[in-house]
């Protein structure tokens, strides 16, 4: 079922299962982010799923929350 953007999720696997059953996962963010990775890592995330290069945590955010980067959640390793 589809939410549009009243969706809400629990955790960061919610977030990353719902972007790849929507077929999100690699597409584009409108805007890339810096993040910081739980392992102190500096990255660019440019895809609504990505995984840091250093420690292969995975992050995730859906297309309508991706202009806030609280909105990233962590997945996961090689979730």
């Amino acid at each position: 079922m589809h939410e549009g953007c009243m969706g809400s999720f629990e955790n960061g696997k919610q977030v990353v299962d719902k972007l790849r059953m929507m077929g999100f996962s690699n597409q584009y963010m409108p805007m890339p982010m810096k993040l910081k990775c739980c392992c102190g890592e500096e990255f660019e995330m440019e895809t609504f799923e990505t995984k840091c290069p250093k420690c292969n945590m995975v992050y995730g955010v859906t297309p309508c929350h991706a202009f806030d980067p609280s909105n990233i959640q962590a997945a996961g390793v090689d979730y």
